[in-house]
This record gives structure tokens, sequence and C-alpha cells, in this order.
């Protein structure tokens, strides 16, 4: 078992366990750590840093609270099957998965022209606006993570599937000199439908993560409006909170 190269600092206000934990969740997301690698028993990792057992216990637990690190009885602690752990800022899925190492994949499901005042609001349109609609199915090499539904004013209708299978959309509009710089999203969950679960392999017990974004660019002018569902098992979004 290879010993993680990891550094605390004693002088800053940011809280040892958490260093501890954001160093860890660091080394598993950038692949220093692979799935079912053996971690560092506590003890040793206490002695090593000079922490407290319950300092060290606490970072662990972090970890696996999100679903980054698994403890077994009579096997120890081991790094979970591989997920995509999304922090609260401005990128898309393909940045995400592009940013770990990993293969994003899309396949266009549909790119067609529709109405949808929901879609036609978030933009900032007329209701019956003619919108630029795709699906997509979004894939970490040959698995399957996410249904995103995506709409766009009808400035973008020359956007092909073509384009959208070879990089991912946020890309795109960079390409075109339009830069998303704020954005408004809404986390839920809910059971997903059979073409949700045929699409994404799950069964009918797998619950769905959602997130509908409303993306704008630095005037404040509408970009996109999204609609995503994700595998719960394979996905999750990290948030730091501050006190005020």
């Amino acid at each position: 078992m290879a010993q993680l190269s990891l550094a605390i600092d004693r002088t800053s206000p940011v809280p040892l366990y958490f260093q501890l934990a954001e160093q860890l969740t660091t080394a598993i997301t950038d692949g220093t750590l692979q799935p079912g690698d053996q971690f560092e028993n506590e003890v040793g990792l206490a002695e090593r840093l000079h922490l407290s057992r319950p300092t060290v216990r606490r970072a662990i637990q972090e970890l696996v609270s999100q679903g980054l690190l698994v403890r077994r009885r009579g096997l120890g602690t081991t790094v979970a099957n591989r997920m995509v752990h999304r922090r609260v800022e401005l990128t898309s899925l393909y940045d995400d998965l592009a940013r770990e190492g990993r293969v994003p994949r899309t396949r266009v499901l549909s790119l067609t022209r529709e109405r949808n005042p929901v879609a036609a609001q978030a933009l900032g349109l007329p209701d019956d606006a003619d919108l630029v609609a795709m699906v997509r199915l979004r894939l970490d090499g040959d698995t399957p993570l996410a249904v995103m539904h995506n709409w766009l004013t009808p400035a973008f209708a020359d956007i092909t599937g073509e384009q959208l299978e070879a990089d991912g959309l946020y890309a795109i509009l960079r390409a075109r000199g339009v830069r998303p710089a704020l954005a408004r999203q809404s986390i839920g969950a809910r059971n997903a439908t059979a073409t949700e679960r045929r699409l994404l392999h799950l069964s009918r017990a797998e619950p769905l993560l959602t997130m509908t974004r409303r993306a704008f660019d630095a005037t404040g002018a509408p970009v996109e409006y999204g609609d995503h569902c994700y595998r719960a098992g394979q996905y999750s979004i990290d948030v730091v909170v501050h006190e005020r």
C-alpha cells in the first residue's frame, strides 16, 4: 500500500480534518488512488501526520459520506467504485470527466426545434419561441451517466449533432464567443421513467439525481436552460459551506 504525500498546515485557519479530507479527495478524483485500493489505516495515518485519531476519523468519515471510501468489517477501508464528483462551479459534465482523465462520450438522441414555455421563459423569450432543443446521453467510456435535455435560443440553430458528439456544449458555446459565467441550479431526486431506466441501465429501485440549470453570460443575458438526470450511484455534487 503506497503512502500518499500529505501536508497539514497547523497555522492555517482551515480545520485539520478538512485539510486532510480535501487532500484525500483530490488523491481519489485525480486517480492517484484507484477504485478498490486499500486505504491507509486510521492509526498509521494519525501517527504519520501527528494528528489525533478523532481528527483522522472525521476526515475519513467525510469521504465515506461522499461515497469515495467504503468501510467493510474485516476488510478495512477501500476506495469506492468510481463516481463523478462535481464541485459546485460552472462546468459541464463533459469538462468534469475530461478533467479527471476519463473518456467522455456523447450520443445525441435528438436535435430539433420546439416550443417549450418553461425553457422559453428561462431564456427570456416569448412562450411560443422556436427553441433549439437537444437530448443527449452522456457516457464515461461505455458507462451511461446522464440524460441531458438542453434548450438554446434560435441563434444556435446551426449547431450539429456531430459537434455535440465531438465536444461538450459549453466548449461549443465558448468557441462561438459565448461564455456562461453564472448559473442558478436546482438539485433534486426522483424515480426514473421507463425510457431513462433503459438508457441508464437502471433497475426499478434505483433513483435519479436531477438538476435544472439556467446559465447566464457576464452581462446577465440567458445562455442555456438544462434539465438533466444522473445515475445517483455514479454521481455526486460536492458543496463547501462557509460560515458567514
